[in-house]
This record gives structure tokens, sequence and C-alpha cells, in this order.
């Protein structure tokens, strides 16, 4: 990796606006760069995308092809944010609400903003013609077409004797003449290509020069092209052309012209003919100055350019100066686009034309000089700037006086009213019977039996405080499932960053949304709690529960058996790989796995431990799973465990192996010094496993034998495929060395 360590960025003086970012596209990337490298203090930064990586779209064609991985096409924006010291948001924006200054995210409250800017490119017109969307296949997004086509390379080999199996790529532009150039490629023979195209001939605006070229290529492909071929319907394996013709199909890929997204519209906010983001000169909305559009959601109204990834590039140095001198109240700068661009397409093999006014060329040659373009591209965020500017080159204007007199722990350093009654108001209309505010000190909290209680606080893990809320409130909840008991209610302990009121809003009501989007699904009441300031943000909850069992008898954590088999229900390495995340070394899908599953929580996995007899249970967490597989066994059992059993997150054991350790991991190991005792030879890097703190992690889970297969049947029903038995408990031999006994079957 070309970076060094980076944490979150703190700057010097408390956040008091939001910039957030819409959509990861060229210009949002090349102008996060930028802004982390002249930040601005007071000012905080969030880029939404639905996805932790964004294509480049001029290697896409060499993805497909085979010549580029999936890395060497993709920028990670997990990674870049992480460096940038930028909030990242994986989700899908659906609405823009420009009055409130919010964008709603599917199912959670909306994000609100001080100044917004969208780059969420294009999509192909799908709606134009009947069946399109039930049955085509769009480039866009690249994740779902990425999809697509592994698996249809992958099935191809059993297909290859099944007959003429055909793929179709509609769309006569650039955009689908490579994809079904690099489809060729790849394939080799193993499909016939077609080629639709509703235009007279191909790649309207180039010289013909470059179109002869382009030809001859699809013809050497064995590509069929189809010119004023106009599809007007699509039915499942089918094609309809205008005038009547009908055409097979087995896979359909959309390629056609540049589609906006509704909401553009649906905000109110003024958009050109076709529905994109009407923009200045200073890429500002016509209608509102807060709000910037780049790329290809946008449409420049004095200078209209095709959709092409060159623009977006070229305003991303502008973009990032105007929302600069938007946020410090700068005059900003005019962008005007070139009026010709280079153009370079790929020809399915290593060659490719170009196209500029009345140059053109062709040959391998062209090939590698677009391939040297694209990876100078790609490097600026790869080779990430291993030193990070240590002053701020700017600061908002409302900051004046800010940060003189040092923050004040009197009167518990609380949290202002209006902010904490406000926040809970809103959320009270969205978890109406889970979010109580009855201002009272102290709140009555009824059970039907004993009250079991327990509380658990972590320190800020990931930037995203909707996220923060809902893995701090698993990982809470997890110590009664591992009792046996089921949540009734809760108690919120938060501390926020030192920030403008506003922020400090903003950042309570996403972390209590987070948090009581959890306890609705659990039917847990958040009845109160207590808010104070900080330096950084933490949040807890103290938890209350009733045992599951009917006699009200909690699970024991110490009522192991000889005999009973020990199981898994989640995988481990949430530890390493945040560790390896903090040191830019691990790959961004790699930690949307770990969240993923720290946003699941153990409530199933205790009802199901409990209905079917479970001796003992305890969830994995801070002391690692020898740590806590210890506490379970006592002073007088022992366990046999399988390393080659133990399920894993992806990329943790890569992340050990590279020498990338949790900070408490020393201590787990530590702690379990002269307990183990290894049988065989084994992979350190699964034993290291074994002391890896777990934030939100799974239940361990003692069963006898005969019900361990009907438990992980039961787990597999509830979505937890990765539960696996990993080991039994034994007889403790005497002396020392014999509590976990390694071996790797």
């Amino acid at each position: 990796m070309g970076a060094g360590a980076r944490g979150v960025m703190r700057t010097a003086a408390p956040d008091h606006r939001d910039l957030v970012l819409v959509g990861g596209g060229h210009s949002h990337a090349l102008a996060l760069r930028m802004l982390a490298m002249k930040p601005i203090d007071g000012l905080r930064i969030t880029l939404i995308s639905p996805a932790s990586h964004t294509p480049y779209s001029g290697m896409l064609p060499g993805l497909i092809a085979g010549h580029y991985t999936f890395e060497d096409a993709h920028i990670d924006l997990e990674r870049l944010c992480r460096w940038a010291g930028v909030r990242f948001i994986v989700a899908e924006v659906t609405a823009l609400n420009p009055a409130a200054r919010t964008v709603a995210i599917a199912g959670r409250p909306p994000l609100a903003y001080d100044l917004l800017s969208i780059d969420i490119g294009s999509q192909p017109e799908l709606d134009a013609v009947p069946g399109a969307r039930e049955h085509a296949v769009p480039v866009k997004p690249v994740a779902g077409l990425w999809q697509r086509w592994r698996a249809l390379e992958a099935g191809m080999a059993e297909r290859a004797g099944a007959g003429d199996y055909r793929v179709s790529v509609v769309g006569g532009g650039a955009g689908g003449i490579e994809i079904a150039m690099a489809m060729s490629h790849r394939l080799a023979g193993r499909a016939a290509i077609d080629l639709w195209c509703a235009a007279p001939r191909i790649l309207e605006g180039y010289n013909a020069r470059a179109r002869g070229a382009v030809e001859k290529a699809l013809a050497a492909h064995n590509v069929t092209l189809h010119t004023a071929a106009r599809v007007v319907g699509v039915e499942p394996g089918e094609l309809a052309i205008e005038g009547g013709a009908r055409a097979r199909y087995d896979d359909l890929f959309w390629c056609t012209g540049a589609g906006a997204a509704p909401w553009l519209a649906a905000s109110g906010l003024p958009v050109d003919a076709r529905g994109f983001l009407a923009v200045r000169d200073t890429l500002q909305s016509t209608g509102d100055e807060r709000v910037f559009g780049a790329g290809d959601c946008a449409a420049q109204l004095n200078h209209p350019r095709p959709k092409a990834g060159v623009f977006a590039v070229r305003q991303g140095p502008v973009l990032a100066r105007n929302l600069r001198a938007a946020a410090l109240g700068n005059p900003l700068r005019e962008h005007r686009p070139q009026r010709r661009f280079l153009s370079l397409v790929s020809l399915g093999d290593r060659r490719a034309v170009a196209d500029r006014g009345l140059f053109s060329a062709s040959g391998a040659w062209v090939w590698r000089w677009k391939d040297r373009i694209d990876r100078e591209f790609m490097t600026r965020f790869s080779d990430l700037p291993r030193s990070m500017p240590a002053r701020a080159w700017g600061r908002l204007p409302e900051l004046a006086g800010v940060g003189e007199q040092e923050a004040c722990g009197g009167c518990g350093a609380k949290v202002g009213a209006d902010i904490l009654n406000a926040a809970l108001a809103e959320l009270a209309g969205r978890y109406p019977e889970h979010c109580v505010n009855s201002g009272d000190d102290a709140v009555a909290v009824s059970a039907g039996g004993a009250l079991l209680q327990s509380v658990d606080v972590l320190r800020e893990l990931v930037a995203d405080p909707w996220h923060m809320g809902r893995i701090a409130a698993n990982h809470a909840l997890s110590d009664l499932y591992a009792c046996g008991a089921r949540p009734t209610s809760a108690l919120a302990v938060v501390t926020l960053p030192f920030a403008a009121s506003r922020i400090q809003l903003r950042d309570l009501t996403q972390l209590l949304g987070g948090a009581l989007d959890v306890f609705r699904h659990v039917d847990c009441r958040l009845v109160g709690g207590h808010t104070m300031q900080g330096p950084e943000l933490a949040v807890g909850f103290a938890v209350n529960g009733v045992a599951i069992a009917g006699d009200g008898a909690p699970l024991d954590k110490r009522g192991a058996r000889v005999g009973d088999l020990l199981v898994l229900t989640r995988p481990l390495g949430t530890g390493v790989l945040f560790a390896a995340h903090m040191q830019l070394a691990v790959d961004g899908r790699h930690v949307h796995g770990a969240l993923a599953q720290m946003h699941a929580g153990n409530g199933a996995a205790a009802e199901l431990a409990v209905a079917l007899g479970a001796s003992a249970c305890t969830d994995v967490t801070g002391f690692g799973l020898a740590g806590h597989l210890r506490e379970m066994l006592g002073a007088t059992l022992a366990a046999r465990v399988d390393l080659a059993a133990l399920p894993v997150l992806p990329g943790a054991l890569a992340a050990l192996s590279a020498g990338y350790r949790s900070t408490m991991h020393a201590a787990n190991e530590q702690g379990a010094a002269g307990s183990e005792r290894v049988q065989g030879a084994v992979d350190d890097t699964l034993r290291d496993l074994l002391y890896d703190p777990q934030t939100s992690g799974g239940l361990l889970i003692a069963i006898a034998p005969e019900h361990a297969g009907a438990l992980l049947e039961a787990l597999a029903d509830a979505d937890l495929t990765e539960a696996a038995v990993i080991g039994a408990v034994i007889e403790r031999e005497p002396g020392p060395g014999n509590t976990l006994v390694l071996s790797q079957l």
C-alpha cells in the first residue's frame, strides 16, 4: 500500500458545518482527495455511495475482457475516506429536500447538510422500452453488471455444449461497442454476440476512419452488428425490433443513452429537458447555490457536452476549489469545458482506437497509451500521500473566537437540553413505541420475572453515527442474549464530540436512530439515558431483559458439561480488520463485510440455544474467543479446539499474516499464557485468531452432541449459515497448559 497510518481526521476546531458528497463518481473522488490535502477547520465532509468501491469507467471494458483485476479498475472509497478523514456512508440516496437541507436514505433518519455536491453519474434509459427493466442487465450500476457477467462467465463452460448461446448488447455508442467486444474477447467464441444500434451507423460524431477501424474490429471479434435496428420491446429471451422483426437472446445487456436519477427532478431543483441537474458554470445548481453538481448527473447549461468521463475528471479540481470557496465565503471560479476531447475506444483485445476531430489512429500502441493514462489516473487513489498537512488551509468564518476557552467539564459536560429534546422528538415520530421521552430523571421498568441487566460502551469504530448506533446497540444486547435473556428496555450513555449545536443534533439523531432501528426489531424500548460532550464519540447502553426460558432461569456461562460440542455462531476477525483499516491496509469490501456482521444481532441464536437445551453460552467480544471460552470452562473443564473449523471473515487471515493486530490482541494472548497445549502442526495465523478482540461478535454455545445438528440447521435457517462446531468440552488433565487443547484437523 502506498499510504501509511492515518486516523479519522479531527480538525483543530469543533465541527460547525457539514459538506455532504452524494455519489462516488470521478469528480468526487478527485475533489475529495484535493480537499483532504487542503483541509478547512470546522468543515466536516461526508461521502455517501452505494458501495465501498466505485468503478473507473475507462477501465470497465478491460475488466470484462480480463485485462484488469477488480482492484485495478475500482477506487476503494472506504480506504480513500479513511485516509482523508471523511465520513463514509454506504447507502443510496433516494430523495433530496433542498428546503430542509436533507437527503433521504432508506431505513434511517434524513441526513442534513450545509453544502451538498451530487456526482451520481447516469443510468441507461430502461423505461423507454417495455420490458427492458424487467429482463435486461443495465451497464450501470456496475456492481450489478459485474455480478451478472461473472455468473455468465462461470457458467459458460457447462453451457458450451448446449447449442447457440446468444448474448445481446443494446446500444451503439462507444460504451456498448466496448462492452460487446470485451465480452467477445473473454468468451473466445463460446457465445454469439449481437450488438443492436438504433441509428443508421455506430459512433455518431466520430470521424470516418475511426468508425471504420471499429467496424473492422467488430467483424474480427465475430460481433454481429445490427444498425437501424431499434429495440422497441423486450420479452423473456426475445427482442422486438422496430418494423416487426424478432431476435432471440440468452443474456441481455443494456447500454443505451444516459438517463437521470428520478429524485433529481423530484427535488424541485431545476433540471434540463432530460432530467439532469441544471448547473451554472460554477457547478452550482441554478436553483440553489448551496447545491453543486458534477459528472454525468449534471448539465452545465452554458456549455452542454456529451456524457463522457473525461468531462467529470476535468470538473474535479474546479469542484474542489469551489466547494472550499463556498465554505469560506470566497469567490467561486467558472469552469469552461473543452470543446473537443480525445476519445479512446477499447477493441476487446489489447488494441484501441483514438478519435479527436480529424485525427484518428488504431492499434496496440493506442491501447498502451490508453492503459498508461488510465493507470496513472488510478494511481492517485492507490498511492496516497503518507504525510498530510499539519495545519488547516482555511477556517470557517463562524469559528472566530471558538476554541479560546477550554471546554468545561462542569455540570456533567452535558449536551444542551434543546438538542436532546429535538433529537428525541424526531425519533419518537419514527419509533413511537420504542422511543420513550418522559423527561423524568428515572423511569420505572417492569419485568415479568427476574430482571437481568448489563452495560457496554464503545469508542467510535466507524465514522457513520447511524451505523455506530446499530453496532453499539447490538454489542450491548449481546450480553443479555448470552445469558438467555430477551431485552425489554435500554438506557443510552452517549458522549458527543465538541461541535456546534446543529452538528451535535444531527449526530445524536443519527446515532440514536441507528440504535432504535435495532431495538424496534427486538421490541426493546429506549427509555432514557445520559448525553454529554467530550473529545471523541462514545456510545453505550445499559440494557435490561428477562429470561427466555419458561422457568425464568438464565443460561449459565459455566454450565458446560464434558462431551458438549462448542458451536460458534458467527465468523471471527473484526478486531484485526479494523486495526488494518486504520493503517489503510484492508480492502473496503472486507470492512463492510465485517460491518454487515456487526449489524446482525444474536437474538435468534439465543432463542434457538434455549429452545434446544444448550448447557452454557457466552458472547465473543473484547477478550477474543480464547478469553471467553476460558471463562466458560472455569477451573475444572478444558476444551479441544479445531482451528481449521473456525469461521473467519474475509480478509482477516491476510491481515493477521501481514502483521496487523488490534491493540488488545497482546493483552488477550498474555492472559491465556500457560493455558494452551498444541497437538500436531497448526497454522500460527489461525491460532492468532483466537485472541482477536471482537466487537458485536457471535455467541459461543455449549450443547449436547445429540442436539448440535438441530442447532446448526436452525441457525442456517436463521441466516447464520457460517455457524460451525469448533470443538468440544473435555476433562482437564492435571498440570499446566491443558485448558485449551489446539489442533488442526
